[in-house]
């Protein structure tokens, strides 16, 4: 009797390794700084700086120093309280991952902190340095990036308006008709679209456009993306930003 053979069967088996792609880990910004006394020009210990978008906090060390990561691109808002200072709100604009340097000054005056004595007047030969809220505005005017209208330039010119003011400056056109005013587009700007306004360090697109000439102290004018300094860049920086700075500042809220 003759045997059949079977052919042999072979089941082959093929497991599917699962592989997986990290997904590309989202690139942040920091800001670096003290938190100083405007008046004694001394470090403010235990200042807490308060992100308002999710309430993180750091707190200043005993130089006033601090440090704030894993911060968003754009316009970003911090709220800053210390004991003997009023609460001050500061915003500053981060590229993707920046490292923006920022000095927060409080004004030890308005709550009342012990009256400092008084000592004999003396005269002074050098020149007065800028009040602190116009350092930053007398830093980039020095650095040429833009252009610059400082208190000495709206004297001299007549001015009406922030938009007559504008006049002449390369770079910006000032349009005037269909009943709704004057208003202020850049030539590099794409769509025609409007700056971005920032006045008194706060971005106001609603008003900052119709600022009264006689209250501005210094503007500061960024025609496009490459002009545009690092602490203003953002969304909006392809269509320019105009920078205001007012003889009174921003009002401070009561406490």
């Amino acid at each position: 009797m003759s045997s059949r053979i079977h052919p042999f069967c072979a089941i082959i088996v093929v497991a599917a390794i699962p592989w997986t792609t990290a997904a590309p880990q989202s690139v942040t910004g920091r800001v670096l700084g003290a938190v100083i006394d405007a008046t004694s020009r001394t470090a403010v210990a235990d200042a807490e700086i308060v992100l308002v978008s999710d309430r993180r906090t750091v707190v200043s060390d005993s130089l006033g120093r601090f440090a704030f990561a894993n911060l968003p691109s754009g316009i970003v808002r911090f709220v800053v309280r210390a004991p003997g200072f009023p609460l001050t709100r500061v915003a500053v604009a981060l590229t993707v991952g920046e490292t923006l340097l920022r000095q927060i000054e409080l004004d030890s005056t308005v709550k009342g902190r012990s009256a400092a004595q008084a000592l004999p007047a003396v005269a002074l030969v050098a020149p007065a340095p800028p009040a602190p809220r116009y350092v930053d505005f007398e830093r980039r005017r020095q650095n040429g990036r833009g252009q610059y209208l400082g208190e000495e330039d709206l004297q001299k010119g007549v001015y009406s308006s922030l938009q007559d003011a504008m006049r002449g400056l390369r770079g910006v056109n000032v349009e005037c008709g269909g009943g709704s005013g004057c208003s202020i587009r850049m030539v590099r700007a794409p769509m025609r679209c409007s700056p971005e306004y920032i006045v008194d360090e706060r971005v106001d697109n609603m008003f900052g456009q119709t600022t009264p000439i006689r209250d501005i102290k210094g503007i500061e004018v960024y025609t496009g993306p490459s002009d545009v300094p690092g602490e203003f860049a953002g969304r909006n920086a392809g269509c320019g930003v105009i920078v205001i700075w007012t003889r009174a500042g921003p009002s401070r809220p009561k406490q």
